[in-house]
């Protein structure tokens, strides 16, 4: 049973992404915000859910890089703004309704202004409302996962293998 429970746990360690071994996120939004609707993740991934959470803001607020990356889209999506950026490992995070001051191709480290927050985000209680979502893979087979998981100050822990 032990080497069964040894083999799961190592299986496991090799089948996570690098990105999540070395590098955790920051907050997007500064003093750290109220979160106003969780994650809820659909299953499957096109049925209904909230990819993402909603973060309480206000109007014109920095939106700040989650982690260090890559921008790879910034700008109108569907009729609203939006900024996406790519970190190393495979994690993409968005962000939105967010006017972007950072432009595709620009690198950027974390906590790099990524533009202001949009008032008005539909289903949100705040007048001010950052959509913020994270994603593995790429956007046609996306693995939606909750952001708040990945945060810094979220502590990691582990249960024993004996109760």
């Amino acid at each position: 049973m032990r080497l069964l429970v040894a083999f799961a746990v190592v299986a496991v360690w090799f089948a996570a992404p690098a990105w999540a071994d070395d590098t955790r996120l920051s907050w997007p939004l500064r003093p750290r915000p109220a979160v106003m609707r969780v994650f809820d993740a659909p299953t499957p991934n096109w049925q209904r859910g909230h990819r993402g959470v909603d973060l309480a803001g206000a109007a014109d607020q920095p939106v700040y890089a989650a982690g260090a990356g890559t921008v790879v889209f910034a700008g109108e999506l569907a009729g609203r703004p939006v900024v996406s950026v790519a970190h190393p490992g495979g994690l993409r995070t968005s962000y939105e309704p967010v006017t972007p001051v950072v432009r595709p191709g620009q690198l950027v480290a974390e906590g790099t202004p990524l533009g202001g927050l949009v008032a008005g985000h539909s289903g949100c209680a705040a007048p001010a409302c950052l959509h913020w979502g994270a994603m593995w893979g790429p956007a046609a087979n996306a693995d939606y996962v909750d952001p708040l998981g990945l945060l810094a100050s979220t502590p990691i822990r582990l249960k024993p293998l004996h109760p």
